[in-house]
């Protein structure tokens, strides 16, 4: 059996995540996202979160910043491989999390203050540096 790393000072941890959902009901996926929006700003109006809220990127991004994630009461597990969840509220059927911890990348992100290099790819895994990966529950 291989032996455990001890935390060591100057050790960097990283936690790479995924979680994947599956739209079901793309109207009931942008108003969902709105009433998320509009939580989190009082002040706008729900013409202003249609017009702010209109693409995917826009919708997810608004989930993800008033719950931490696109499905924040996501179930623990999936469910059945290619069985989607049809009646949820946001309009998204959960697809699985995965979450992988990666000790000592060779630089944290904020290492590379504002501008990361062209090419760099802040969720590849360094070679030798793979940990086992853990389902998130």
């Amino acid at each position: 059996m291989d032996e455990m790393p001890a935390p060591k000072a100057g050790m960097t941890i990283s936690v790479r995540t995924r979680q994947d959902v599956v739209i079901v009901d793309p109207e009931r996926f942008l108003a969902s996202a709105r009433r998320a929006y509009r939580e989190a700003f009082p002040e706008i109006t729900e013409e202003r979160a249609a017009e702010d809220i209109r693409d995917v990127y826009d919708a997810a991004w608004a989930l993800i910043d008033r719950f931490g994630q696109l499905v924040a009461d996501a179930p623990a597990t999936a469910g059945l491989p290619g069985q989607r969840v049809l009646d949820r509220p946001d309009g998204l059927s959960p697809a699985g999390e995965r979450r992988q911890i990666v000790l000592n990348d060779p630089r944290p992100l904020q290492d590379y203050g504002c501008f990361v290099p062209e090419g760099y790819d802040p969720f590849a895994v360094p070679p030798r540096h793979v940990t086992p990966s853990a389902e998130a529950g």
